[in-house]
């Protein structure tokens, strides 16, 4: 039974989930925004925002757990050094899922996950 597990289990062992989920949260913090299905995109949205969380906390045990998780050193110090000035003033919240057309090959609902901007998106 698996009554009240609210893990997503995006249909893979939990090897090769967490290694996707890290890898789809690296990619979103350098590029910004990735393309996905809805339920990895609502997985590793958690996963992203926690991230986020910690380079706002800005402790040195802090930044060795995004970089015990995130897969590109120069990318963690980038978020640490960055975050204040995008995301310095919000509370939570950092990024956005937008749905878009389905996929042709097996109709599967697909969306956008990107990260919200600092100011220009209020």
């Amino acid at each position: 039974m698996r009554h009240r597990c609210r893990v997503p289990q995006l249909g893979r062992p939990a090897d090769q989930r967490k290694a996707m989920l890290r890898a789809l949260t690296t990619q979103l913090i350098e590029n910004g925004q990735v393309k996905t299905t809805k339920a990895r995109a609502k997985a590793v949205r958690s996963e992203a925002e926690r991230m986020i969380t910690l380079a706002k906390e800005g402790t040195l045990a802090a930044r060795r757990r995004a970089l015990g998780y995130m897969y590109k050193k120069d990318l963690v110090h980038s978020l640490f050094a960055n975050v204040n000035d995008r995301y310095g003033d919000r509370k939570g919240g950092y990024t956005r899922i937008i749905r878009t057309v389905r996929r042709r090959g097996d109709n599967a609902e697909m969306a956008i996950i990107e990260l919200v901007g600092g100011d220009e998106d209020e």
